[in-house]
């Protein structure tokens, strides 16, 4: 064994140490469990359907991390009763839960409540007979369950352990919208395929191109089909559903850190890279002179954050952000880079680095080619009779050109005027983000974010991170 390899095993001895679940830990979630499900039951009964109800996802599995707090139940009913007796579990469910509860519909309705500490999930679906004649992702999930239980050794369940807690640590965990990273049942997959966390590592940091997975050899001698069919980066069919990708969720920027990560590490295997450092604040004054070292224009977008499960809301986030990126962009302020972060209670915030927020007053404006000549006569009748017309119209080269007044030059008036009405419904801004900025949107340029991120300790985290730059399981190379 190699110094190297002695190293590993002892970081992955201690990481085991740490994310195993002990007794204490499986006696006190199986009783929760198991009073759950016995109420869940009792309500079900009381309105008169049929349905099986049971735990789902990594806990059933025996691959949950001793510091997750999610729990999946399900409620399985025979397809006879058709989708509307969803909403009479759910019903069912409330009375389980409490108050602390969010309705959600994704391709299916559930609800997500807290309990005791713990984040449930309460989904309803059909029982069926196999994974093929499943109508949305969840029916799939029983038979993800039974596969993953009938393909995983207890050694085995230790390697998942690994593997995902080395997601958690480079921020590839989930494949919910706001991480778009490698889900739990992806990472069991990945232990099943490759046999060990290690195997997975060294794999992963030789991977290139396209790459496929097919455990069952679903696509097997027609490969080619398969990278036809899915048109993501990484396809890991689906051993229950070949029509499915079990890695769809991750994005092209999640697999590039992930196969970053796993080089470092088998370079120089650190701890950290399953435990990151917590992130220090700056003070005010170290991120101000961070901010003015870089020369560059910050906005800031503050609204207040909108009720919503988070996958409802980081769709909303994600597609106001792109409609602000393009709304910028059209105007000719050059982004250097962009960010959102919410806390998913109270605020939201986007953030644009400019290469500067002010332009010249005066843009040119390309008009077409002299041979197209219906063009040019448009082009000369709109900008001759223009009151932001300031030099020509002329000719460079074979086309017409023309200076003239730009219609913003200051990147916070694009913004406060753009979002002054209708929260900027009409640029792309997502429906709620849209009513969140009618009542309460405020834009902060440069200094002026230092005000929230002396008050708000969680932005003053995300903010730091941003000026570092750096994933924090990346230090200087040996």
């Amino acid at each position: 064994m190699t110094k190297l390899d002695s190293k590993v095993q002892l970081i992955c001895r201690e990481v085991l140490r740490r994310v195993t679940p002990n007794p204490k830990d499986r006696i006190e979630i199986q009783r929760f469990i198991g009073s759950l499900i016995d109420r869940l039951r009792f309500e079900i009964e009381k309105i008169g359907l049929e349905a099986d109800v049971c735990v789902e996802g990594s806990v059933a599995k025996d691959t949950w991390l001793r510091d997750e707090k999610d729990i999946d139940i399900f409620m399985l009913i025979p397809r006879r009763y058709g989708r509307k007796a969803f909403t009479k579990l759910l019903d069912a469910a409330k009375n389980v839960c409490g108050e602390k509860y969010l309705e959600a519909y994704a391709e299916h309705p559930y609800i997500e409540a807290e309990i005791n500490g713990f984040t449930v999930d309460f989904v309803p679906c059909f029982k069926l007979r196999s994974a093929v004649e499943a109508i949305s992702s969840v029916d799939r999930t029983p038979f993800h369950t039974s596969y993953v239980k009938n393909h995983l050794s207890q050694a085995d369940r230790e390697e998942v352990r690994l593997l995902k807690r080395f997601m958690h640590g480079i921020g590839a965990y989930g494949a919910e919208i706001k991480i778009g990273g490698f889900s739990g049942y992806l990472c069991e997959l990945l232990i099943i395929y490759y046999g060990s966390f290690i195997n997975v590592l060294k794999a992963a940091s030789d991977w290139h191109g396209r790459i496929l997975i097919d455990l069952e050899g679903h696509y097997r001698g027609e490969e080619d089909k398969a990278l036809k069919i899915f048109d993501q980066p990484l396809i890991v069919v689906d051993p229950v559903d070949k029509s499915r990708n079990v890695a769809s969720a991750v994005r092209r920027e999640r697999l590039s850190e992930f196969i970053a990560a796993s080089r470092c590490f088998l370079e120089d295997p650190r701890i950290e890279f399953f435990f990151p450092p917590r992130i220090k604040p700056f003070s005010v004054d170290e991120a101000l002179k961070i901010m003015k070292l870089r020369g560059t224009s910050f906005i800031l977008l503050q609204t207040r954050s909108v009720k919503a499960v988070p996958d409802v809301l980081w769709g909303q986030l994600y597609k106001t952000q792109r409609a602000l990126r393009e709304l910028i962009s059209r105007y000719d302020f050059e982004i250097l880079r962009d960010a959102v972060w919410s806390d998913e209670k109270t605020i939201i915030t986007f953030i644009f680095e400019l290469k500067s927020h002010l332009l010249p007053s005066v843009e040119k404006h390309l008009g077409p080619p002299i041979m197209k000549k219906r063009d040019c006569m448009r082009f000369l009748e709109k900008h001759l009779k223009s009151e932001r017309l300031i030099s020509g119209p002329r000719i460079e080269g074979d086309r017409w050109v023309i200076e003239r007044r730009r219609q913003y030059r200051d990147a916070y008036t694009l913004l406060r005027d753009s979002l002054g009405d209708d929260g900027g419904k009409r640029i792309g801004v997502a429906k709620m983000i849209s009513k969140a900025f009618s009542s309460s949107l405020k834009i902060l340029t440069n200094e002026e974010i230092l005000g929230l991120y002396s008050e708000n300790l969680d932005f003053a985290s995300f903010f730091t991170e941003y000026l570092i730059g750096k994933p924090r399981w990346l230090s200087r190379m040996k």
